[in-house]
């Protein structure tokens, strides 16, 4: 291209510029989206500390106030030797909560289509490797990929998939149930692990208890840390 072609060209609006999900002049919705997703993001960082204490002073709490993996194992264990009242109650309320924010991908993927996708994936090559493998496979699974969410191996399932599920049409109300069902299938699987090895998973969480304030301190000024170092590097001109 000349120079006289370049400068014929027109100039791209803020809008257009790459590392945004949209194509189009975003909308009201848009930055609801967006400011839901950065939303999230604090509130994830916000929760490691809480889940670090939780696990040392209650894990049926801790199970029904995130709805993780860890407190559900030990929720199971703690029900095989008679620790654990009414813990499918707290099984199922966790269920709920795990999937509060779900929503919020399922709208991206309703508005932007695969801009959120190619946004994630411009991140690295080993990002756009792991995001196109799993979209692969969700495509070919349709909602059954919602099951699938949930395993526990290092690539973006449930990101992808609940993406999908808004592009691709899916209505919410059905993602939703499909979802809770979902979580609450896999969560009965960790609680009936943490059953099977019942007494030494207890041993280890009264173990734990004993340092889990000094572990959510810790986590917490490891946290505050971080944000104040990526901070200090923005400001560096």
């Amino acid at each position: 291209m000349t120079e006289q072609q370049e400068a014929q060209q027109p100039e791209k609006e803020w809008w257009e510029e790459d590392g945004l999900p949209w194509n189009s002049k975003p909308t009201r919705a848009d930055y609801w989206c967006l400011g839901w997703f950065a939303f999230v993001g604090v509130f994830g960082l916000a929760m490691i500390p809480l889940r670090a204490w939780l696990l040392g002073l209650d894990p049926p709490v801790m199970l029904a106030l995130t709805g993780s993996r860890i407190g559900a194992a030990s929720t199971g264990a703690l029900a095989s030797v008679g620790q654990a009242d009414n813990w499918l109650l707290y099984l199922l309320i966790g269920s709920v909560v795990a999937i509060k924010f779900d929503w919020i991908y399922w709208w991206a993927g309703k508005l932007w289509g695969r801009g959120i996708l190619e946004v994630q994936a411009g991140q690295s090559k080993r990002a756009a490797r792991n995001i196109a493998r799993v979209e692969r496979w969700a495509v070919k699974l349709g909602w059954l990929g919602i099951f699938l969410a949930y395993l526990p191996i290092p690539l973006p399932l449930a990101f992808v998939v609940f993406v999908l599920a808004g592009m691709t049409g899916m209505p919410l109300w059905k993602f939703m149930v499909l979802n809770f069902v979902a979580k609450t299938v896999w969560s009965f699987i960790y609680f009936a692990l943490g059953w099977e090895i019942g007494e030494p998973v207890v041993f280890l969480l009264e173990q734990y208890a004993r340092v889990a304030n000094w572990i959510a301190i810790a986590l917490v000024a490891v946290i505050m840390f971080t944000a104040f170092r990526n901070q200090s590097k923005k400001q560096v001109p």
